[in-house]
């Protein structure tokens, strides 16, 4: 890499180490983690800051390391590290690792990691215990809470927010991630701000555990889709936000269960452990206001459900429909759903299809009563019987369904 950008981060580094601030060199860790994975210079580095072995090149591969834990690792820093050797030198530190053990070079090195994380951790290995107490803090919070709710009017986007604090008390922030739901749940943007924003969002409390496991579903998703269309911003705030979203699944996992050994969730697309549907969200965990007192999220409660023949049925399709978007409810998915969907994919019976425009009005009013959307539903509503009745819209399973029935 080039000595500018080297000598840069060093700079920077050093600025941090008079601040004393584990937040602040969290954030600049994983704006400089994007920096070096957009340019390809992740070994470069880590291999210039291992040779030059100062305090703020220590303090460099310390925070890289923080910030980018593999999923197999400790969310509360290295054991045993700071521990010193016979001679006096601390395990790990830059020095050993410059001379191959625990470097990208040697063994177990770059050779032997399956990733960026485990990179950043053999290169890091113990370095925090050779600088001052607070760079040892880094990482080692504790999530507070967790708040799930719209980001505008009709759902289309979502916010997930987990606020934490460090061990020492000191520091509270919280980690908000926007995720698009047109686009199948995406995170595209993700922000850090201090608790006093949490004031400024319309949101309501939800699981931590549940919000931090649909962060990490849209994350993973967003790293399997080609040219994702996401904030300019994202890339320097995610390697902090997958890491502060696996500590709340683990520091869940500890006070349910007492164990050291909590679930981990891979962004890579391999996942083990709690998932959005396991830690109990649906569209994540509907916040309160999405779910009734029957007791489904999302579901309105008896007294607003329509009555009479076909409504259950036609509820259980809406729901179908849906999914775990709940809070997703817009003109164009009503529409979507009355005229494209119903007739491709639903079988109802003429007393389902008669109630159906009843109970979409009831969903819709749950979700806010928007009058765009309920001028859509009686713009599409009165086309619902004749599009059903017409078979060239079915799709194969639909049509294979049907023939089944007949048979």
């Amino acid at each position: 890499m080039s000595s500018t950008a080297f000598d840069t981060a060093i700079t920077q580094a050093r600025d941090l180490l008079r601040w004393r601030s584990p937040l602040r060199t969290e954030l600049w860790a994983a704006r400089l983690t994007a920096g070096l994975e957009g340019s390809g210079q992740v070994e470069e580095f880590l291999r210039r800051a291992a040779e030059d072995g100062g305090m703020e090149a220590r303090l460099a591969l310390a925070a890289l390391a923080a910030v980018n834990r593999p999923t197999d690792a400790p969310a509360r820093g290295d054991e045993g590290e700071g521990a010193t050797s016979p001679g006096g030198e601390a395990e790990g530190s830059v020095s050993s690792a410059a001379e191959g053990e625990g470097s990208v070079d040697g063994a177990g090195g770059a050779e032997g990691a399956s990733g960026v994380g485990e990179l950043f951790a053999v290169a890091g290995r113990g370095v925090a215990g050779t600088l001052a107490g607070w760079v040892r803090r880094m990482g080692r919070v504790r999530c507070e809470g967790g708040w799930y709710g719209k980001a505008d009017p009709y759902g289309e986007q979502v916010l997930a927010v987990l606020s934490f604090r460090y061990d020492n008390g000191k520091e509270p922030h919280i980690l908000v991630v926007g995720i698009d739901q047109p686009s199948g749940g995406l995170a595209v943007d993700a922000l850090v701000e201090e608790a006093k924003f949490l004031d400024e969002l319309d949101l309501r409390p939800t699981p931590p555990e549940s919000v931090a496991a649909r962060m990490l579903d849209a994350f993973a998703l967003t790293d399997r889709v080609m040219g994702a269309q996401v904030a300019d911003t994202l890339p320097g705030v995610r390697p902090f936000a997958i890491t502060r979203a696996r500590t709340a699944l683990e520091g869940a996992h500890l006070r349910d269960t007492g164990s050291a050994a909590g679930p981990q969730h891979d962004v890579s697309g391999s996942r083990t452990g709690l998932s959005a549907e396991t830690a109990g969200i649906t569209e994540t965990a509907a916040p309160a206001e999405t779910t009734g007192s029957a007791g489904v999220a999302g579901e309105p409660a008896p007294e607003q459900m329509p009555e009479g023949p076909g409504a259950r049925e036609a509820f259980e399709v809406l729901m179908a429909f849906v999914g775990e978007r709940t809070l997703w409810w817009s003109p164009a998915r009503v529409s979507q759903f009355l005229t494209r969907w119903l007739p491709r994919e639903a079988i109802l019976s003429e007393a389902a299809i008669e109630a159906m425009p009843d109970v979409v009005r009831a969903w819709t009013m749950r979700q806010g009563g928007h009058s765009a959307v309920l001028r859509q539903i009686d713009h599409d509503a009165p086309r619902l019987p004749a599009l059903m009745a017409d078979e060239s819209l079915a799709s194969l399973n639909k049509r294979l369904a049907l023939a089944a029935r007949e048979g």
